[in-house]
């Protein structure tokens, strides 16, 4: 498999190549040359498969003979060690639990894979790669515990100062070891914005060996497809209209599941389930994308004003704009409508979940009036005690602690205050 740069000024290179790199030298996002349907078969006895044969089937077209099977295999395990339940609501709504990984969030599975990829070849290289992140909550904290260790990879996380919550906090700052947090006077655009500028920075990428963790690196990106096909494999027999209500920041998730899609998975739609950061709502409306400041939320893992992948999805479409809004509706909900849907979600099914999930409900109630016949999952993509004074002040009650947060809540934080992009690049120097 060799992938290319949507920037189209960059020769074609390898998995290794783009893993390693995270950004193309343009400077564009890398993107598989083609996507192989799987056959009809393997869907049909989707059901009959372990999860990591189900993953194994999937991405081995992306890694083609780069990583032996062996290995590939082992990593594929490690990646995917806890479930993926889904939960059925009623018959128009389920719920894919995506928080049973060590940070309890979604990025845990696109974190381990990309971590034990880079480990794999980085294992023979004397000079040491240092994988840049901004996050807007939970990416620092499945990229530092999937990094924690590995030989030869340093981690720099950027966080806007205040704007995470604070476990997702703890979660970045208390490991030490390999892994740097920075915290930022600013939002997460900016932390973004300095990250996509140390790439660009001939001076800086000359000395160092960079790559990122975030969604723009493919191996970050392309495992999140494996768990729209582990939640078909759960619901395949029961429901024939099966749809997607993705809550969505930089869109890799979304962008993942059509992925998925093009390897032959049978969904129906998706559905791009917005805060009030809605750039992409505004563009399926409009046919015309105006990035723009974020805006704080309590959902703040998706307060992301120029989302990156969805460049990505636009080559999906080949930049055909009514077949992408065949296949995709977004809707955008403030704050004071994600507490109504904590809130309906917990007294209507006993039912905890995040502001994030919270927002993934609200598309799919929002889907279900035009398609009435289909099954909608909402991705619940972090446990609700990452959000612990939102959840509580809403549903009135006293949310358990798992031990996963348990083990991190009375660390220390320690952290690196920077202002700008010259605090960043003297920093990464020295």
């Amino acid at each position: 498999m060799k992938y290319y740069s949507l920037n189209k000024e960059a020769p074609n290179t390898t998995f290794e190549d783009a893993v390693v790199r995270g950004l193309a030298p343009d400077k564009g996002l890398y993107f598989p040359e083609k996507i192989t349907p799987l056959p009809d078969s393997f869907f049909q006895s989707i059901n009959k498969k372990s999860n990591p044969e189900i993953a194994y089937e999937a991405i081995k077209q992306f890694v083609g003979h780069e990583i032996p099977e062996t290995d590939l295999k082992s990593i594929i395990e490690e990646t995917l060690c806890f479930d993926f339940p889904v939960i059925e609501f009623n018959e128009s709504v389920s719920t894919l639990e995506l928080f049973h990984g060590p940070t309890m969030a979604f990025k845990d599975v696109g974190a381990r894979f990309m971590a034990r990829c880079l480990g794999y070849f980085n294992k023979n290289n004397s000079r040491n790669i240092t994988v840049l992140v901004a996050t807007s909550g939970d990416t620092g904290g499945a990229v530092a515990n999937g990094f924690l260790g590995v030989k030869g990879v340093n981690v720099v996380i950027l966080y806007p100062s205040g704007k995470v919550s604070d476990i997702q906090e703890k979660q970045l700052t208390t490991l030490g070891q390999n892994i740097t947090a920075l915290e930022v006077d600013g939002v997460f655009d900016d932390c973004q914005d300095m990250v996509k500028q140390a790439f660009v920075d001939d001076s800086l990428t000359s000395a160092i060996q960079l790559t990122s963790a975030n969604s723009i690196n493919i191996a970050r990106w392309l495992p999140q497809l494996f768990y729209f096909m582990f939640a078909y494999k759960q619901l395949k027999s029961k429901y024939k209209n099966i749809s997607f209500s993705v809550p969505s920041g930089n869109f890799g998730n979304v962008c993942a599941g059509m992925v998925a899609q093009k390897l032959g998975l049978p969904i129906r739609h998706f559905i791009a389930s917005n805060n009030e950061n809605n750039v992409v709502t505004n563009y399926l409306k409009t046919n015309t994308y105006l990035p723009k400041a974020s805006v704080q939320t309590i959902s703040n893992a998706m307060d992301v004003g120029n989302p990156s992948n969805f460049i990505r999805i636009k080559e999906l479409y080949d930049s055909d704009f009514k077949a992408l809004k065949k296949n995709l509706s977004s809707y955008s909900f403030s704050d004071n409508k994600t507490r109504e849907a904590l809130s309906e979600i917990y007294l209507s099914y006993n039912y905890i979940a995040d502001p994030h999930g919270a927002v993934g409900y609200l598309g799919a109630k929002e889907h279900l009036k035009h398609k009435p016949d289909d099954h909608v999952v909402f991705l619940e993509t972090a446990h609700p005690t990452k959000f612990l004074d939102v959840v509580e002040d809403v549903i009135n009650i006293k949310v358990d602690l798992p031990e996963q947060i348990k083990s991190v809540i009375d660390k220390e934080k320690k952290s690196i205050k920077i202002l700008d992009y010259n605090d960043l690049k003297t920093f990464l120097l020295d």
